[in-house]
């Protein structure tokens, strides 16, 4: 973590690279943070499959999804540590590497306990790739060049849940589960090549600090005991009492946690770029809006296979729109933002996101494929301008010496908040299924409106925050900009 800004802070002799460089180094970490989330939902087509090559019921591999989420929650913390301990190129191109051949052991796995088993290593190397690979980013790239080098970050972030439920039905058709992973091996390989090449060595890494270990234990146990506990209580856990205990306890830790990293003289988790007000109102309400956009990759297409009973094809066609919609934004974010302004933009298009999330709770069987494409597409399109917006605007005013906290602190609240996303879906729809006295039951048509208008009201809800924004919030980064 950074110290503050002085003679033993290394940035200030470190030459700023060359554009073009930057440009790559951005690109090369906006497809690791693709293939990270593509490996988080691409298998949820292909869980039957698999669960036949291991010999256990399809529910059972839930459990390889949960760890890799876990996983990616709970080893965040730690990337900004390993970054200014051993530099965040070499942190970058291992974590590449170990995720590569994680996914070669998810492919040789031959039963469910080594299949999860690899999906932990997988999640732990995905927790250090993306958010150091985001650090170096925020190294490397102008101030001129950040709106444009975020927004090209969290593109995956959005599209990778939409394409990964279809690729993964298409692979397991022609070719078999195993591919899922196989195909990431060339990719990570590639990667590597291109860290070390790209990447410079030296980064402005500030002055090794030594390793908070409390403050890491408590915060990897309190992580995964939440995550843990609320995909418990989303997919119908038996018993609700233990499930609904185990979150209690991670919120206990993770107040326990807050507490030790306020009073640590060198906490894992440096806590003072809180008190920066565009990042801690983005950190706070940025985590409800996101959430709202990470349960919309779950929620239509279990709607158009179950509710619609549309063949997976089908399904996986309606929701590329979204995607498309998400490409179309990204052609207009910049100059939108520059004539408007972050608080207008992101006020407004905030609404305008959660109402196109609740006009999903008006589609039915027998609304043509015209209109549910009209909704997908609005609906990226918004939710890419404020996913956009939100990442941009958050480390505007951070000091450079609290950038590696600032960033740690944001991947974890990211991750999070998109794995929570697909966990409020779930949940949403199993609460509504409990509520009709069908528990156990598929869900029906009316459930999906449910958890669509609910969904869209946890996005307003996290519009409070921005509000409390002052109006010519970024606009110094703005000013920037080219």
């Amino acid at each position: 973590m950074p110290d503050a800004a002085g003679p033993d802070n290394a940035s200030s002799t470190v030459a700023a690279p060359a554009r073009s460089t930057a440009r790559a180094a951005t690109f090369l970490v906006a497809g690791t943070f693709f293939m990270e989330m593509l490996d988080g939902t691409i298998i949820a087509t292909a869980l039957p499959q698999m669960a036949h090559s291991f010999g256990v019921g399809p529910v059972a591999l839930n459990l390889g999804m949960t760890a890799y989420l876990l996983a990616l929650a709970a080893f965040i913390p730690i990337g900004g540590w390993l970054a200014n301990r051993f530099g965040a190129r070499t942190v970058f191109a291992s974590a590449i590497g170990l995720f590569t051949f994680a996914s070669l052991l998810c492919a040789s796995s031959t039963s469910l306990w080594a299949f999860t088993a690899s999906r932990l290593l997988q999640g732990m190397a995905g927790a250090a790739m993306v958010p150091v690979g985001r650090l170096i980013v925020l190294r490397m790239a102008g101030k001129g060049d950040l709106i444009r080098a975020m927004g090209t970050i969290v593109w995956p972030g959005l599209i990778a849940p939409v394409l990964g439920p279809p690729l993964g039905g298409l692979i397991v058709e022609y070719l078999s589960w195993h591919w899922i992973f196989i195909i990431n091996i060339p990719l990570g390989i590639a990667a590597v090549a291109l860290a070390l090449a790209i990447v410079p060595a030296k980064l402005g890494e500030p002055r090794h600090r030594p390793l908070d270990m409390l403050g890491f234990l408590l915060s990897t146990a309190a992580l995964m005991l939440i995550v843990f506990g609320i995909d418990a209580l989303g997919n119908g856990h038996q018993d609700g009492g233990i499930a609904l205990a185990v979150t209690l306890g991670g919120l206990a830790l993770g107040a326990l946690s807050i507490r030790h990293f306020m009073r640590h003289p060198h906490p894992l988790i440096d806590l003072r770029p809180l008190k920066v007000r565009t990042f801690a109102v983005i950190v706070y309400g940025g985590t409800l809006q996101r959430m709202a956009i990470g349960a919309m990759p779950l929620l239509l297409p279990l709607l158009f296979q179950v509710g619609f009973y549309a063949d997976p094809v089908t399904a996986g066609g309606l929701v590329l729109f979204m995607f498309a919609g998400n490409l179309a934004m990204k052609t207009v974010t910049t100059p939108v933002l520059k004539r408007f302004g972050f608080w207008r933009v992101m006020t407004l298009n905030g609404v305008l996101a959660a109402l196109a999330i609740a006009a999903c709770a008006t589609l039915s069987p027998a609304a043509p494929h015209w209109l549910i494409a009209v909704v997908l597409f609005a609906g990226g399109a918004f939710r890419s301008m404020q996913f956009t917006s939100l990442t941009a605007i958050q480390f505007a005013d951070v000091p450079p010496e609290q950038q590696a906290d600032a960033n740690s602190l944001s991947s974890m609240m990211i991750q999070l908040g998109l794995g929570l996303g697909v966990l409020l879906g779930a949940s949403l729809l199993n609460l509504s299924v409990w509520l009709g006295g069908r528990a156990g039951e598929p869900p029906m048509i009316g459930d999906f409106r449910f958890a669509f208008v609910a969904t869209a009201l946890v996005g307003m809800l996290g519009l409070i925050d921005l509000w409390r924004l002052p109006r010519d919030a970024g606009a110094a980064l703005l000013r920037r900009t080219d």
